[in-house]
């Protein structure tokens, strides 16, 4: 998810799928939630629904694909 230096456009397929909070955290979906979901628990299924954040070492990465979030 690289960029070359000087070009400033948003990565469209990156800014629909994540989220920066206004502390700069890197919000993202679960994913599990699609299909094949009556063998899932009810529990599983709750929590696959919540945001998580985004790892630490993929944070930077994300950040380089939005540059104006």
């Amino acid at each position: 998810m690289t960029r070359k230096a000087g070009i400033n456009k948003t990565r469209k397929a990156v800014a629909k799928r994540f989220k920066v909070t206004g502390t700069g955290k890197v919000l993202r979906r679960h994913q599990g939630k699609r299909h094949i979901l009556q063998k899932k628990s009810s529990k599983r299924k709750r929590q696959l629904g919540k945001v998580a954040l985004v790892a630490s070492t993929d944070v930077w990465a994300v950040k380089q694909n939005l540059p104006f979030a």
